[in-house]
Order: structure tokens, then C-alpha cells, then sequence
């Protein structure tokens, strides 16, 4: 295995911690509930503060790696990161909380935007697209830590065992990989990168990312209650929607570029739209075990290529180097994080559950409608003389 290789496992792993921490605190979100005895508007408005800690994160990931490196913030980014976890299932209260959930956020996003940064120099060394692939490792982690999180309980361990468990597992995988992760600066002109004013075409891109960051934020967040309290599944399949749509995003991000390769960016996009809609309408239509599982089976499929195919499109930007379309994306389409999961929390206390899925559903139809427009923003040349913004 030569170098470059060796430093795609490397990062690959780092993407694969990333999300194996991040699933691990969304499969115990029910019993957080149950631990405080939350409504779900309560619920939503706790689960705010986690996103809102991401959007604050963005500005200061963006100078911490222009002014360190993006080495030296993945390795303080990810200790931090995988020793806040266990402060999640340890918080006594819910005002201990919040802070946690802000911190956890932020530097979360921290080692969103170092390693994406470190990922989009490796694509230039290696001269092919690998983006979507960590993605997908992100994802397929995410669905190792539904898994664990099914297991941890079954087996009766409360949220702070468990997470102790995720912490330790955590930093075998950086002690392996932190030799391989390359040393590597922003060039000066790139400091205040998040604090860019988007074009009308990168704006159309960020909104499709907005929508589909909502989607996915309420999947996380709330498929583990929408079985609880709508399917009404037994205790032990609470997370198998979850399960089923976090299995379908890793895979569907393994073919991403793949299919878009053959069929364009605009046709995937499309359809992954109609697939993220049709897939809540069936779990809102059809309330079983069996017909939820299958419906966010299908929602995963939809949510896989949003996210790394904005970064792509991003990345081939006519007026700004990809760091910079990359931070303007990720700040837009982060609000739909922000957004998503409070407000499904705050219809469902107005209506209901049901009535709060169907109206991300109808959302959802958005990321068609907007890659649908005749100027097309999918199909900008591949290779392009872009301009460093000032």
C-alpha cells in the first residue's frame, strides 16, 4: 500500500470516528427523553442547541485550521469530541446539558470542516473523486453506532456506559490513524472563508443542501421516537428504522459518484428528492413496523448523495476556490440542521408526530423542484479557473 493510500485509510477512519460518535448519541435519544421526562416540544427545543453549536462551530473551525492547520485541529478536534460524549449521558440536568449538546455541536463541526478540508487535498493529489467515499464511511459508521446502541440496550446499559465504551473505541481508532494525517495550512487569502456571500447558483446548491441536511437532521434526531410513539414497535426494534436508514445512506454514498457519473449530477439529485418524499409518506401513511422500516429504507437511499454531491458542485464553483464554496455550503445547509429537528418537535406538540413527517416529506420536494430548474447548476465543466476570494 503506497503512502497516499495509507493516508485515505488514515482519514477514512477519522470520518468513520466521526460518525460513529455521532450515532451513538442519536440511538439514546428516547431514553435522554425518558430521563428527563421531556414533551416533544421539550425534546426539540433540547435537541437546538446540539446544531446551533455546529453553526458556531463553523466560523471557528474555519480559522482554526487557516491560523494551526488542519492537522493539529483534527487531533485536539477529536480527543475533545470523544471525550464530550460521555459528558452527554452524565449531565443531571438538563441546564448541564445544554451546554454539553452546544460543545459536543461545535466541535463536531470543527472535524467537519478539517477533515473535508484534508479530504479535498488528498482528491487533488490522487487525481480522482473520493469525497463521497468518506462520506460513506461516516454514514456506515453511523450505522455500526445504531447497531451498538440496539445492543447497549438490550443489554440494559444506561446512555453514560455506553458512550464511556464509544469514548474508548474512540481513541484506539485516532491513536491508529493520527501518523497518517498530513500537515497542512489555508492559504492566507482563505482565513474568513465562512463569512463569503454565495452567488445565485452557489445559493441554489446550498438551499438543495439545507433541505437535505433538514431530512437528515430529523433522522437522526427523531426516527427512534417516531417508532417509539407512532409505529409503537417493542423495545427492541426502536432503532431499526433508524438502523434500516442510516444502512441505505452509507451504501447509496459508496455508488454516489458512480451513478452520477453516468446518469449526471441533476438526475440523481432528482430522484433523491422523490425517494427522501416517498419514503416519509409510507412511514406516515402506513405506521407499521414493516411499512416505516421499508419507508425509511428509501429515505436513506435519497439522503446519501445530497450532501456529497453539494460539496462536489460546490468545489467546481466559476467564483470561488473549493474551501471557500465548500464553507459557504456547509454554513447554509447546516441551518436545515438547526432547523429541522426543533420544528418537528414543535408541530408534533401543535398536531403530531405523523403530521410533522409528512410536512418534511412535502420539504422535501424541494431538492426536485431545485434541480429541476432549466439553468442547471449540476452541469458546470468539471475543471475550472476559479478566483481566490479576498
Amino acid at each position: 500500500m503506497n503512502i497516499l493510500s495509507k493516508r485515505r485509510v488514515a482519514l477514512g477512519a477519522f470520518f468513520f470516528f466521526v460518525g460513529l460518535c455521532f450515532a451513538s448519541w442519536a440511538a439514546r435519544i428516547p431514553d435522554i427523553q425518558a430521563k428527563f421526562d421531556l414533551s416533544e416540544g421539550q425534546l426539540g427545543t433540547l435537541l437546538l442547541f446540539l446544531p446551533m453549536g455546529s453553526v458556531i462551530g463553523l466560523p471557528i473551525a474555519g480559522w482554526a485550521v487557516h491560523q494551526f492547520g488542519s492537522r493539529i485541529v483534527i487531533m485536539i478536534g477529536a480527543c475533545a469530541y470523544a471525550m464530550t460524549l460521555p459528558l452527554i449521558g452524565l449531565a443531571p440536568s438538563t441546564w448541564l446539558l445544554v451546554p454539553v449538546l452546544v460543545l459536543y455541536g461545535m466541535l463536531g463541526n470543527t472535524m467537519n470542516i478539517s477533515l473535508n478540508t484534508q479530504a479535498l487535498a488528498l482528491e487533488d493529489e490522487m487525481g480522482k473523486s473520493i469525497l463521497a467515499s468518506f462520506h460513506g464511511l461516516w454514514s456506515m459508521a453511523g450505522f455500526t453506532g445504531a447497531g451498538i446502541g440496539a445492543l447497549m440496550i438490550f443489554l440494559g446499559l444506561s446512555p453514560a456506559a455506553h458512550y464511556g465504551i464509544v469514548m474508548f473505541i474512540s481513541f484506539i481508532i485516532i491513536l491508529s490513524a493520527q501518523r497518517y494525517i498530513i500537515k497542512q495550512k489555508a492559504t492566507s487569502k482563505e482565513g474568513g472563508m465562512v463569512l463569503k456571500k454565495p452567488d445565485a447558483l452557489l445559493m441554489r446548491i446550498s438551499l438543495i443542501a439545507f433541505l437535505g441536511m433538514m431530512c437528515e437532521g430529523c433522522m437522526f434526531d427523531w426516527s427512534g421516537v417516531y417508532f417509539k410513539k407512532v409505529v409503537q414497535a417493542d423495545p427492541s426494534l426502536i432503532a431499526l428504522g433508524y438502523v434500516a436508514f442510516m444502512g441505505t445512506m452509507a451504501s447509496g454514498r459508496f455508488i454516489t459518484d458512480k451513478i452520477a457519473a453516468r446518469y449526471t449530477k441533476v438526475a440523481v439529485i432528482q430522484v433523491s428528492g422523490l425517494l427522501i418524499s416517498a419514503g416519509l409518506a409510507l412511514a406516515v401513511l402506513f405506521p407499521t413496523v414493516p411499512m416505516a422500516t421499508f419507508g425509511f429504507f428509501l429515505v436513506g437511499f435519497g439522503v446519501a448523495s445530497i450532501i456529497p454531491l453539494s460539496y462536489s458542485i460546490a468545489g467546481r464553483s466559476k467564483l470561488y476556490t473549493p474551501s471557500v464554496a465548500l464553507a459557504i455550503v456547509s454554513t447554509i445547509s447546516f441551518f436545515g440542521f438547526l432547523l429541522g429537528p426543533p420544528l418537528i418537535g414543535f408541530i408534533a406538540d401543535l398536531f403530531n408526530l405523523k403530521i410533522s413527517f409528512a410536512m418534511v416529506a412535502v420539504s422535501a420536494l424541494g431538492i426536485t423542484l431545485l434541480s429541476s430548474f432549466r439553468k442547471a447548476v449540476f452541469l458546470i465543466p468539471p475543471k475550472v479557473k476559479t478566483v481566490k476570494a479576498s
